[in-house]
């Protein structure tokens, strides 16, 4: 479920092309016009604007706003701008440089290997139960735990697929399949199992407990932030705010506004509540 709120009846890109041209006129940046454009704009119709600005100024849309915006709004409209593919494989190229983001590179990881597989609510029991029992063999039975069966079935199954074979492990067996990853496997090898079977139980919730973490204490992580209500607003975003509340007694909403400031604030909350 998307949070996103567009016109009913949306304006040309031609005319939102000349509205960001206009706004970009003279010493510094109509910022304000920039998102009252593109944050309700989808994305077809973001690639369509860009098309046209390019046809009409002979000038690249995405240059243009690297050069008029800065800090936190620069790095969140130039993400939300991409095409959803070319944003993913940004994110996976820049979690990859450097100190690896493990938590950036399983989101995306976890949803394209499953891109060809049946991603519908109904599951197979028979299936599930095989799973789980090659997935016992395969630790808790052993001394140590054999990686292999681990990583096809959590590459292969489906987000309800895996949840099934989650339940009837620990029906099956009397512990937890997360109590036997964290038995049997270490460091990265965990975390990847972890965040995908997460994933898997309930995604929603998932990324409202990452949402949480990135305002938690002093300071904000505003790169996971900025990733997270990107990439997930032309998704299930509205079912994410339900979650955060039903959580952390606390709108996500009010969460951004406390913990963010200025034009940055004002986009982000432009994708998160239709009333902004």
């Amino acid at each position: 479920m998307s949070s996103l709120t567009v016109p009913a009846v949306s304006p040309s890109p031609l005319e939102d092309a000349v509205k960001l041209h206009q706004a970009f006129k003279g010493f510094g940046c109509g910022k304000g016009q920039v998102i009252s454009v593109l944050a309700h704009r989808n994305a077809t119709q973001r690639a369509l604007i860009q098309q046209e600005y390019k046809t009409t100024y002979s000038d690249d849309l995405m240059e243009r706003l690297a050069a008029k915006l800065s800090c936190g709004l620069k790095k969140a409209v130039l993400l939300w701008m991409h095409d959803p593919a070319e944003r993913d494989a940004e994110i996976l190229r820049e979690a990859l440089s450097g100190f690896i983001d493990m938590k950036a590179v399983i989101e995306l990881l976890q949803a394209y290997i499953r891109k060809t597989h049946y991603e519908g609510p109904e599951v197979d029991r028979m299936l599930a139960a095989k799973d789980a029992d090659a997935l016992f063999n395969a630790g808790e039975k052993e001394s140590g735990t054999e990686a292999k069966p681990f990583i096809q079935i959590f590459s292969e199954r489906s987000r309800a697929q895996l949840a099934a074979t989650n339940l009837l492990y620990h029906n099956m067996y009397g512990i937890s399949l997360k109590q036997a990853i964290k038995k049997g496997t270490s460091r990265k090898f965990q975390f990847a199992l972890l965040t995908i079977l997460r994933c898997a139980e309930n995604p929603s919730k998932y990324f409202a407990k990452a949402l949480y973490k990135t305002m938690k204490g002093f300071g904000t992580d505003e790169k996971t932030l900025t990733r997270i209500v990107v990439t997930r607003t032309e998704n299930d975003m509205q079912l994410i705010k339900a979650e955060y509340q039903k959580k952390f007694k606390k709108t996500l909403v009010d969460a951004v506004y406390s913990d963010t400031s200025c034009h940055y604030r004002t986009f982000l909350l432009s994708l998160l509540d239709p009333d902004q």
